[in-house]
């Protein structure tokens, strides 16, 4: 540890107590010239880290302090300032040390005014578990030159160059790194679109169910927008995590000018997200709940609902689910150590917490990330704050370190029992900087709103996927294969298909609920409650047995819009899946959350009897069965209209071509394929064209697409909405890259040009020729049964490829529960989630930052369930 300093030394420069000797140095202008240009001061838009970390849960409070770096402005603790150093040759830093002591009490009990030395001048957060009545803070800092740790005391205005008092006066005062984007992200005003008042809409009958909505262009169930004026509910375009996507509900707006559109699944009693199109932000309709209502969305009764428990008349169950989740009552012991170490909450973020710890208590994951840290640190990139292998390598390491989980000291505890009060010990490590990367880019978890447990965990395994440095994969534990039987009722004719999935969806069946007479008993008698205005009796749980859930998991589903290729046309069609592969582990979501018919959303108060030992073999997937004739492997007619439009083209970057001595129309084509991303984009597509035979004809824009290549293990109508545009795979190629490569990229990035080139320059051992065949294969949506994952380029792989992959850990079907999660609260967007996991026999509860060994683990009001696959079967 490096000595520490206080602005009331002598002045000038020392080393470390470890060199043996103080080295003084006459004149610090003269020792800081040779690292002055590597000194800067911090402009606008530069993020100071000086209260964490970059690699480890250190800060100012830590023994060892933190440094920070003068150059790039990270933050590093003592175990890893030195790798710095030695990989940027950045020899100044900052150390900042926080002292945090306790006030000293009189007689009165009241604490005793004692003058500081020193001040507290660091613009830091104080740490919310300590009561600042109770402490008082003392901040020393320093500049430190290495190699040879040379020290120079802070403040130091007198001797130190001009520029380098800025930069030290600039890195003290610099605020929260993450203020600015919660300022972005969670308190941006939004003001009122001036569409809101004179909006028109049209009375064409439309009304909008809860449930089962679908892009009216294209296949797309996700991010979608229900435009205001006529009702039409289309797709948005991608976001940065891959999901979104056509772009139709835009079209629609150009070609209709209706300006405003609301997404679907945000509506709550306090709003949603509304867009408008012609002023090009996010905006406010203070008449929304009317024009929601005029699609049938009742946005009054939802507000009369979820307040309902304002009222006098609601009755909540006599055990709340908090208190049982939570288990509120009982005394539970603290525990500490590694793998007992909490997390924050950075205010309802408890939905990333419970996720973290649940996925860093499986081996896989541990050896992934905490396994392979030296590694993933040793290659981190410059900014390792914005490297998800690291901050995951990060994070699980300050969660089994046990390093940020130590018990209190004997002394503390005895000293407590004499004043006859508890101090909370166990503080947890802050995720700011994980949740700040993670969430990067993402519409709803880069909000400070509460969020889906199952969503994020969706999420996160995307990351993983994506971020994949070749090593070993935490995911690989959780995918497996889901086989669909589809028949055509008309014809019998049957049709099997292959993709990847994630996790387990469970319908719960509430008419299967072994209560039922109780349950009837009791809406009788809420009803004559309602009516006569007299107090409600007490809330009565569906107790829903697991074999009904799931019996009606196997159960077959009708297939909307179903287009028979025996038949020639749309027929009724039916679909039931089964596990062609089963997973290492297992996790199984129950669908407790939905819309009531007056699109009223609400959690369904159940109990399910969730078991510790499940099996599945006997949803093994057994393939087409003698007897069975397949359906045809035909497509359905596409049709596409056509775009009287003419094409978009920069004549500026045409006219540069032109300029060059090539053809007028080759220079036109060149712009328009790619995508008028400049003059020197259509060069490199000129040059690597212009020996084709069409090189100078006109520009022709096709009105169709077909499929190169036959899928027999697609559903059918899934080619064509799933490849990507021709012309962003004609950029790519005319860079010399493979096609197939190409559209693998492509589909891995949602069709992202920028992310695709850099998808595969990080792939570059997927241009296989094997894989060729899986350019145009996709799977079509499945609401009920599984979690409709198709997170990545994996999930577009052939069913042989992956059977034959390690990437897919196939074995027998049974396992036992260690972990689940639970939420409380009435819609996914409210309430609070903890988690309870199974380590060394015992179950513990991880409720924010407290870990305590559980009494009684409430496994029947869970949400997501952790099994892992028996070792022998």
């Amino acid at each position: 540890m490096f000595s520490s300093s206080h602005p009331s030394a002598a002045r000038g420069a020392h080393t470390g107590p470890s060199s043996g000797n103080v080295k003084m140095a006459t004149d610090l202008g003269e020792l800081l010239v040779p690292f002055m240009p590597t000194i800067r001061v911090p402009r606008t838009g530069d993020r100071v880290f000086k209260s964490e970390c970059a690699f480890s849960f250190d800060s100012p409070e830590s023994e060892g302090g933190l440094y920070v770096c003068m150059n790039s402005f990270l933050g590093f603790g003592r175990e890893h300032v030195e790798r710095h150093y030695r990989k940027t040759g950045q020899s100044v830093y900052m150390h900042l040390k926080r002292h945090v002591k306790e006030k000293t009490t009189g007689a009165a009990g009241g604490a005793i005014p004692r003058r500081r030395n020193g001040k507290v001048f660091l613009d830091l957060e104080l740490n919310r578990d300590l009561n600042g009545h109770d402490y008082e803070y003392e901040d020393d800092a320093k500049l430190v030159i290495f190699p040879d740790h040379f020290e120079i005391p802070l403040p130091n205005i007198e001797e130190l160059p001009a520029l380098v008092t800025i930069a030290c006066d600039a890195v003290l005062n610099a605020p929260s790194p993450y203020k600015k984007q919660e300022s972005d992200s969670w308190e941006e005003e939004i003001q009122v679109s001036k569409h809101a008042r004179s909006l028109r809409q049209q009375d064409n009958g439309i009304r909008i169910p809860p449930r089962g909505w679908k892009c009216g262009k294209c296949e797309m169930r996700e991010n979608l927008w229900l435009n205001l004026t006529d009702g039409s509910v289309l797709c948005g375009k991608w976001f940065f995590d891959g999901s979104g996507g056509n772009g139709h509900a835009l079209e629609h707006y150009k070609e209709t000018n209706f300006p405003l559109a609301v997404k679907l699944d945000t509506i709550t009693p306090d709003g949603a997200d509304i867009y408008s199109f012609d002023e090009e932000e996010a905006v406010l309709d203070p008449h929304i709940s009317e024009h929601l209502l005029h699609f049938g969305i009742d946005m009054l009764q939802m507000q009369k609902t979820e307040n309902g428990h304002h009222t006098d008349n609601h009755v909540q169950p006599r055990v709340s689910d908090s208190e049982v989740i939570q288990e509120a009552g009982l005394k539970l012991k603290p525990v500490y150590g590694s793998g007992y170490t909490g997390i924050k909450n950075l205010g309802n973020s408890c939905y990333l917490s419970t996720t973290m710890q649940v996925l860093f208590s499986i081996p896989e994951f541990q050896r992934a990330y905490v396994g392979n840290l030296q590694r993933i640190f040793d290659y981190s990139p410059l900014d390792p704050t914005q490297d998800f292998n690291t901050q995951m390598a990060k994070l699980g390491h300050g969660l089994l370190s046990g390093q940020y989980s130590k018990p209190p000291m004997k002394s503390d505890l005895i000293e407590q029992v004499m004043k006859e009060e508890y101090k909370q010990q166990q503080r947890g490590i802050s995720p700011k900087m994980f949740k700040s990367l993670v969430s990067k880019g993402h519409p709803e978890f880069s909000s400070n709103r509460q969020q889906d447990a199952h969503e994020f965990f969706m999420h996160l395994i995307n990351l993983v996927e994506r971020n994949n440095s070749g090593s070993e994969n935490g995911s690989d534990v959780f995918r497996f294969i889901v086989e669909e039987r589809t028949q055509c009722c008309q014809s019998q004719k049957v049709r099997y298909t292959q993709r990847v999935d994630y996790l387990m969806q469970l319908p719960v069946p509430l008419e299967a609920a072994s209560n039922r007479e109780e349950l009837i008993a009791y809406e009788s008698k809420r009803r004559e409650a309602e009516e006569n205005t007299r107090p409600l009796p007490e809330v009565v749980r569906a107790r829903v047995p697991f074999t009904a859930c799931l019996q009606a998991f196997t159960e077959p589903e009708n297939v909307a819009d179903f287009w028979s290729s025996a038949l020639q046309a749309k027929s009724a069609g039916v679909k039931t899946s089964r596990f062609a592969t089963f997973p290492e582990y297992m996790v199984v979501q129950l669908k407790k959350f939905t819309f009531g018919v007056d699109w009223v959303p609400k959690k369904l108060d159940i109990s399910v009897d969730v078991p510790d030992f499940l099996d599945l073999n006997r949803l093994r997937a057994t393939g087409l069965q003698a007897g069975e004739e397949e359906l045809p492997d035909l497509t359905p007619p596409i049709v596409i209209p056509e775009d009287t439009r003419a094409p978009e083209i920069d004549e500026s970057s045409v006219m540069q071509l032109a300029e060059m001595g090539f053809p007028l129309e080759a220079c036109r084509k060149a712009v328009y394929y790619t995508g008028n991303m400049g003059a020197e984009m259509a060069f490199n597509w000129i040059i690597a064209h212009m020996e084709e035979p069409d090189f100078a004809e006109p520009l022709a824009i096709p009105t169709y697409m077909e499929p190169e290549l036959p899928s027999p293990i697609l559903p059918t109508a899934s080619v064509l909405d799933n490849q990507p545009p021709e012309e962003s795979i004609a950029i790519i190629t005319s860079m010399g890259f493979p096609r197939h490569h190409t559209i693998k990229a492509l589909k891995a990035t949602n069709n992202n040009l920028e992310r695709a080139l850099d998808w595969i320059f990080t792939h570059p051992d997927c241009e296989d020729e094997t894989e060729v065949m899986s350019d145009t294969a996709d799977t079509e949506p499945n609401e009920n049964s599984f979690s409709n994952a198709n997170l990545n380029s994996e999930s577009s792989l052939s069913p042989e490829q992956e059977l034959s992959s390690p990437r897919v850990r196939d074995g027998p079907g049974r396992y036992e529960l260690f972990a689940f999660i639970s939420h409380m609260g009435t819609s996914t967007m409210s309430g609070h989630y903890v988690c309870h996991i199974k380590k060394e026999g015992r179950w513990l509860i991880y409720n924010d930052h407290r870990v305590c060994l559980s009494e009684r683990p409430p496994k029947d009001l869970g949400y997501m369930y952790f099994y892992r696959r028996l070792s022998s079967c």
